[in-house]
C-alpha cells in the first residue's frame, strides 16, 4: 500500500474498534490514585510515586524536612 510514497502497512486496529478493553484497570478511573503506589491519603506523595528504583532513598532524612519527590 503506498499513500503519496509513503510506504504504510495495514492498520492492526480498526478505527472503530473500542478505546477501552473491559477487564484492564484504566488509570484515570475515580479512585485509581489512592491505589498507585507512593500517594498519601493526605494528598502528599512519596518518591516511590515517580520511582521503583531504591524509592526509600530518595525520601527525606528527617520526618520534618520536605519531602520534594523526584518529578
Amino acid at each position: 500500500m503506498s499513500q503519496e510514497g509513503i510506504r504504510i502497512g495495514k492498520p492492526k486496529v480498526k478505527p472503530t474498534a473500542l478505546t477501552h478493553v473491559c477487564g484492564v484497570r484504566a488509570g484515570n478511573k475515580p479512585g485509581s490514585y489512592e491505589k498507585e503506589p507512593g500517594h498519601l491519603p493526605d494528598g502528599r506523595s512519596t518518591a516511590r510515586r515517580s520511582t521503583g528504583i531504591n524509592a526509600r532513598a530518595r525520601n527525606a532524612i528527617l520526618p520534618e524536612m520536605p519531602n520534594l519527590s523526584p518529578a
